[in-house]
């Protein structure tokens, strides 16, 4: 597709201005005080997961910047303004990503229209790229990757130990890295002769978890060397302070970045060569829980998913079985 791009000068230029951690694009900010706080009220007031959040902030900062550099104004941009902006993207990221960014520009719209600071949403009618895919993408690790990680990792200290713990609940209960940072000690608990973990998923649900008996046993030393044993309303996983061969814990809690860090020093350190991620750990476990006999229905319920075509993303069990096949194709 081509469009043209229509261009409408702006007689006055606005400094982006920040409230509560979101920038108020000069675009909107032009267009007065009650649009620069629906605007802020579009992250504040209508997306809950942090995550999400953090997302679609990017994206429309992204659209936002682009339309500034056309010199559109905000109650100007037209559905072929939005078409051609994700024709440009379409061939710079991956489709999935274009979706989220017309997603993100269609729902900020929708919250500006309902809010009379828009006369129409000009990305109600604009379609993103079509695709389709059977399985996902993140790397994962083999049975032998997982175990060269785990038994990789120094525990002679207290990080040791927290980082093996954090790793091992990822892999057991193909948590989120989000849900598993942002556990606290209360929900860590046993019912009976069982352990369990609550953890906070998408849209606020409490998912609970039964522990593996290797991640109850790695949990545990760690909250014993940590001196957090007995605690409730405490981060689960903390934060290091210190100097290298000096580092302690901090009260404060783990982010997703600090988890990514950590999990990227350690697949290093132990050699492994793939390009993992904490998300890395819920394809490996769900994909070795299947290929030990598991039912893709309990992995959906252990993963919360909301579909079993979801869980089947991470299911990587077809990939040695497709190159068996191969191999039996004889040699010439």
């Amino acid at each position: 597709m081509s469009a043209k791009i229509i261009t409408i000068n702006k007689t006055k230029a606005v400094a982006k201005r920040r409230s509560g951690g979101i920038i108020v694009p000069a675009i909107v900010a032009s267009e007065g005080e009650a649009t620069s706080k629906r605007f802020i009220e579009f992250f504040t007031a209508t997306i809950r997961n942090r995550n999400t959040r953090a997302a679609y902030a990017r994206a429309i900062a992204q659209f936002m910047t682009w339309c500034e550099s056309h010199r559109l104004a905000l109650k100007s941009i037209e559905p072929v303004h939005v078409a051609a902006y994700i024709e440009k993207l379409t061939g710079e990221r991956e489709p999935q990503t274009v979706k989220q960014h017309l997603a993100a520009i269609r729902t900020l719209f929708d919250w500006l229209v309902t809010g009379q600071c828009a006369p129409h949403n000009p990305a109600s009618s604009v379609r993103g790229p079509r695709y389709s895919y059977k399985k996902g993408k993140t790397p994962i690790l083999d049975e032998d990757g997982m175990q060269r990680l785990l038994s990789g990792i120094d525990t002679s200290d207290v990080t040791g130990l927290r980082d093996r713990a954090l790793i091992a609940l990822m892999y057991y209960t193909f948590g989120r890295v989000s849900a598993i940072v942002a556990l606290d000690l209360k929900d860590y608990y046993r019912r009976g002769k069982k352990h369990f973990i609550a953890l906070k998923e998408k849209g606020g649900k409490h998912h609970e978890v039964p522990l593996h008996h290797k991640a109850l046993e790695y949990l545990d030393a760690y909250l014993e060397a940590a001196g957090l044993s007995g605690l409730k309303d405490e981060p689960l996983f903390r934060s290091s302070k210190g100097k290298a061969k000096e580092k302690t814990l901090s009260e404060n809690r783990m982010s997703r970045i600090d988890a990514w860090k950590m999990i990227k020093r350690r697949a290093l350190r132990a050699g492994i060569k793939e390009d993992i991620s904490p998300h890395s750990f819920r394809g490996t476990g769900i994909t070795l829980y299947l290929e030990n006999g598991g039912s893709l229905e309990h992995a959906q319920a252990i993963a919360d998913h909301a579909s079993p075509r979801t869980t089947k993303l991470y299911d990587r069990t077809g990939d040695q079985l497709s190159l068996d096949e191969i191999e039996r194709i004889p040699s010439l």
